[in-house]
């Protein structure tokens, strides 16, 4: 159930969304098939395009038709006006309905026998194209939210449950943990879960970013919203509703495009003083030609064109536009933001702190040579050793197995296994004990240490005895990442310093970081340890990034300037860390502080335009400058072009990732 109301409450902010584009757009249409008599019955318009309408009665039908303007046209603004006054924060919705009440109250006298020049045409067009920028503002925003609809429609609606060997149909939302459910060929998974039958390539492009569809077999844990391949799977549900990965990320996303960063506060603190500037600069602009000796209607016109060409309507939407943009563009490509003020701080980073496995490495060990002490031949070593490694979960286990796998050597059968603390472990097989060691525990043992396990490659041996007799060894590599070498290219043309942090030994972290060619590495350090190495980075001056795998390097993560997660998978709530890559792809660590460089730019791109726009637009407006002075129907123009700009420039962010 939990998921269907979650659904629920989507399509309800959606739909309540796209009633209020529907409202607007309606409002503007209506307002401008009114606007067009108004225009065409005002002299000076028939003056300018040499044509006459007059007729008796011609004033009071343009007050009717100005009247419904200002009741049907203005409404959404007197509204905001209230909310605005009632929450003692006035911004542009004050602006815009002061403009026009003053414009309509003013103009209704003259028409009912005050002397002096009627603003309806002016009230016209302003509330027009006010109409006009907030419904291009709205469809901005209702564009960059739809990342997340796109989201929230990956799941299914039906499941197949087994229920003792049979399949029956359920709504998605009633699935619980622990059901078994069967997912047949190209059908989306419709809860997180481990897969307890079949093995098949799944399509997790639109949750984690990654585009080549993932090989997933028994064992193995699945993302609901995934698409299935050509094979049928049963899968134990392991989260739903709330809990679920997708929901996981969806809440993020929303919490990142909701949480306001230093730039945003600096742009409502700007529209603020920008509301108080422009109100007390109309009432100056009024007093003081009031005082010059111009008559009323020429005073009140300057007074109106000044309110309406100082509303921050560009700056209202410069930030909170760009904040759902970039948040809802991130979630689509696998990075998730938790922390808006250390995404847009990612312009500042001068180092990284990787961590070694998993991040720059393919943190999966392959078998790199066998080498035989004795009389052994190297089939029977691996024959051994997998054996052996069969009962351990450890990277190294893996890759010896998968190294037997591929020779298509038959396993034996182990008894009395047991691991030795921190050195390997030992079993018998056949009657006799085998020991699968590192080097520390032939030095221990007073064993020697072969002459041909000296390497310059970045090798992890492991030694083969019988009875403490060394039989043989096997080397093992953890092969670096193809997209490691062009996300170190990319950072270090930005002029980003680059090191390395992880727990093996100076060899391994020697041969790594000269293939890479890095600034420095960090070798047998643990995890706790990695603290050090940030804050020695930041008494040199440095603004660093950490990059670890959420867990470990927790402490780490929280001491940097910028944590990022790698390699979190399905765990995505990791609370230490500001930004999480769902992807353990070092390329989206370039890619993500060169996003947030972007992001930023464009931030104050906007704030740039929108002050600066002001800046230049209020002056004019006033009238006190010789020979310039701009009509209140060119200023609500170049409000609303202003406004425009500022949501085209937001989605040019769209070419930056």
């Amino acid at each position: 159930m939990e998921h269907s109301n979650h659904q629920h409450h989507q399509e309800n902010h959606h739909d309540h969304h796209a009633h209020m584009i529907k409202d607007f757009k309606i409002r503007f249409w209506i307002s401008l098939i009114l606007t067009i008599p108004i225009l065409l019955f005002s002299d000076m318009i028939q003056d300018w395009l040499s044509f006459n309408i007059q007729f008796e009665g011609k004033d009071y039908v343009i007050f009717g038709l100005a009247s419904i303007l200002f009741f049907y046209g203005g409404w959404p603004f007197l509204k905001g006006l209230k909310e605005e006054l009632s929450d003692k924060n006035p911004g542009m919705m004050t602006l815009i309905a002061l403009a026009i009440t003053v414009a309509y109250f003013y103009s209704s006298a003259v028409a009912f026998g005050l002397e002096g020049m009627g603003f309806f045409r002016e009230l016209a067009t302003l509330i027009v194209i006010m109409l006009l920028g907030h419904w291009m503002e709205m469809r901005s925003i209702m564009g960059a939210s739809k990342a997340l609809e796109k989201l929230a429609d990956l799941m299914p609606n039906e499941a197949h449950l087994i229920v003792d060997g049979e399949t029956k149909d359920i709504s998605a939302g009633e699935l619980k943990k622990g059901d078994l459910i069967l997912v047949k060929a190209n059908e989306k998974i419709p809860a997180d879960g481990t897969i307890e039958e079949g093995e098949s390539h799944l399509d997790e492009s639109m949750l984690t970013g990654e585009s080549k569809p993932v090989k997933r077999e028994k064992g193995d844990e699945v993302i609901g919203g995934s698409i299935n391949g050509k094979q049928s799977l049963k899968i134990k549900i392991s989260k739903t509703g709330e809990d679920s990965y997708l929901n996981q990320v969806i809440n993020m996303v929303k919490e990142a495009q909701q949480s306001k960063s230093k730039t945003q506060n600096l742009a409502n603190v700007a529209a603020k003083w920008l509301t108080f500037i422009s109100i007390g600069a109309g009432i100056i602009t009024l007093s003081v030609w009031l005082i010059l000796g111009k008559d009323f209607d020429f005073s009140l016109g300057r007074m109106v064109t000044v309110m309406v060409i100082a509303c921050p309507h560009a700056l209202g939407l410069a930030i909170p536009l760009l904040v759902s943009i970039s948040t809802s563009l991130s979630a689509e490509k696998g990075l998730l933001i938790r922390n808006r003020t250390a995404f847009e701080n990612a312009r500042k980073v001068s180092a990284i702190v990787f961590d070694k496995t998993g991040t720059l490495t393919e943190g999966k060990f392959g078998v790199t040579r066998i080498h035989i002490s004795g009389e052994w031949k190297k089939d029977q070593i691996l024959k051994i050793a997998a054996s052996l490694e069969s009962s351990s979960e450890h990277p190294i286990a893996q890759g010896v197995l998968e190294k037997a796998k591929e020779e298509n050597i038959t396993l034996k059968e182990v008894s009395n296994f047991e691991s030795i603390t921190g050195k390997g472990i030992q079993g018998d097989i056949d009657g006799k004990t085998y020991q699968v060691v590192s080097p520390g525990y032939l030095e221990e043992n007073s064993i020697s240490i072969p002459q041909e396990t000296d390497s310059d490659e970045a090798e992890t041996i492991v030694f083969l005895l019988e009875e403490k007799k060394l039989l043989g060894f096997i080397a093992l590599a953890d092969s670096i990442r193809e997209e490691s070498h062009q996300a170190i290219k990319t950072l270090r043309e930005k002029g980003i310093k680059l090191y390395m942090a992880t727990g093996d030994n100076e060899k391994t972290a020697k041969a790594v970081s000269e293939q890479l060619k890095l600034d420095g590495y960090y070798s047998e350090v643990l995890p706790d340890e990695k603290v050090k190495v940030i804050e020695e980075l930041q008494k040199k001056g440095e603004f660093v990034a950490m990059t670890g795998d959420g867990v470990n390097d927790a402490p780490a993560l929280a001491k940097a300037n910028i944590g990022i997660a790698v390699g979190s998978g399905t765990d995505v709530a990791v609370e230490t860390a500001d930004i999480i890559l769902v992807n353990s792809n070092p390329q989206d660590i370039a890619k993500l502080i060169l996003f947030g460089k972007a992001t930023y730019n464009k931030m104050i791109q906007n704030l740039g335009w929108a002050v600066g726009y002001n800046a230049i637009a209020l002056p004019l407006a006033t009238g006190f400058i010789p020979g310039l002075m701009i009509q209140p129907a060119v200023g609500a123009a170049l409000m609303s072009l202003s406004t425009i700009i500022c949501a085209a420039n937001a989605q040019l962010l769209r070419r930056k990732i």
